[in-house]
């Protein structure tokens, strides 16, 4: 039996933003307990080179509302990366679920083998929306949320395996 591309896009997405809104709640109690500047936090690094904690949730927030506008052919949705705060983040996360859940699957289903364009500054890489989803988006997703989770864990804040996975 095949798989719908809505049930591997849309649920998933919001289960891993929904996810990502928990860690982000830690964070902030966190910060909060111990007497932390939160934007220590939220501009947690783990290398100088990667993008700190706000970057990751944009980039997650970015690759699911990407996804579904490419596949479903529907206007993309701008949003500014200035989120600094644990409470602008979760603003960010609660409007990309809102947009998801406005997503009609018929927009999606069916469109396995459309050409879907992921358009760069300096190139275009196509894909059929079946490859767009396994090869790019649910990788890079997963990849942000992971950096997510990493950075928040590597500062002490008490999150573990279940708190990544949305508490199953």
């Amino acid at each position: 039996m095949a798989t719908a591309l809505y049930d591997m896009t849309v649920p998933m997405f919001i289960r891993g933003l929904n996810a990502l809104s928990g860690l982000l709640d830690k964070g902030a109690a966190f910060a909060a307990e111990k007497g932390i500047d939160p934007a220590t936090l939220t501009g947690a690094q783990l290398i100088a080179d990667m993008k700190p904690l706000t970057a990751q949730v944009q980039f997650a927030c970015d690759t699911a509302k990407g996804t579904v506008t490419r596949l479903g052919e529907l206007e993309p949705v701008a949003m500014a990366d200035t989120e600094q705060t644990f409470a602008e983040l979760q603003a960010r996360i609660a409007k990309t679920i809102a947009l998801l859940e406005a997503v009609p699957r018929e927009k999606i289903d069916g469109r396995e083998d459309a050409a879907v364009v992921l358009k760069l500054p300096n190139a275009e890489i196509p894909f059929t929306g079946r490859s767009h989803v396994l090869t790019f988006s649910l990788p890079n997703f997963y990849f942000h949320l992971t950096m997510a989770y990493a950075l928040l864990r590597q500062a002490g804040v008490p999150v573990g395996k279940i708190d990544f996975l949305g508490g199953i």
